[in-house]
């Protein structure tokens, strides 16, 4: 059985310039190195349960759920992570997919 792992990110974003020009051109690099599909990636997420305020939310995919967790803790993304920190509020998760046969 196979299963794919995945980051999911609720941000509220607080210096976009900051967001835009300097975490988004590191992270990519990264993102691909650790083979990263963008699943969803949304300012408008609508909450219909819940009483909460999301204001952009992130959904990458990966081949495994190793592979998002080595992601996650790589010293690569932990460098660039701080970009992110400084710029964005963010509650992120790494989550397990489920078992597919093949």
């Amino acid at each position: 059985m196979t299963q794919k792992g995945y980051l999911y990110a609720e941000l509220t974003v607080t210096d976009p310039a900051r967001f835009h020009d300097e975490y988004m051109p590191r992270v990519r690099p990264v993102l691909k190195e650790y083979g990263a599909t963008f699943l969803i990636a949304t300012d408008h997420p609508d909450v219909v349960e819940g009483g909460r305020t999301v204001k952009r939310i992130i959904v990458l995919e990966f081949e495994t759920p190793e592979i998002a967790h080595t992601f996650y803790y790589s010293e690569a993304y932990q460098e660039v992570m701080r970009y992110r920190t400084d710029s964005a509020e963010t509650h992120l998760y790494l989550l397990d997919g489920l078992p597919v046969d093949g």
